[in-house]
């Protein structure tokens, strides 16, 4: 039996960041729909964010934003007011992720059926 040869590691090349980031995971579970309720250009209240996502609790919104901001996609802004005002907005490189984006829920589309089928097909954990 031959030997397989070994798998290319694909995140170690010149074209690559400089390792610190890669391999590239854009954010966590709701990111995305982060990116979206923030998609219009508007920078937003915790609590307007909140009210779009009803579903994410307020400890894992709180969390995805500080990833967020932390990873340079949106900026925080506090403004010295009674009571205190926070407001997060996209920077110009998290707007860059809204076309990756598009595609990707553009496949997630196409491809729906197939996946519910694969799925089926495969039950367990």
């Amino acid at each position: 039996m031959s030997e397989l040869p070994p798998i290319p590691v694909r995140f170690d090349g010149p074209e690559c960041a400089d390792g610190a980031v890669q391999p590239f995971r854009v954010g966590d579970k709701w990111t995305g729909v982060v990116l979206r309720c923030l998609e219009d250009g508007a920078a937003r209240r915790f609590g307007e964010l909140r009210a779009a996502l009803p579903w994410i609790t307020p400890k894992v919104l709180t969390e995805t934003l500080r990833s967020m901001e932390r990873s340079g996609f949106l900026t925080r802004t506090a403004y010295d007011e009674n009571p205190p005002r926070v407001e997060y907005a996209l920077t110009p490189l998290g707007r860059s992720l809204l076309g990756p984006l598009d595609t990707a829920c553009a496949w997630a589309r196409a491809h729906g059926n197939e996946i519910g089928a694969a799925r089926a097909a495969h039950p367990g954990p």
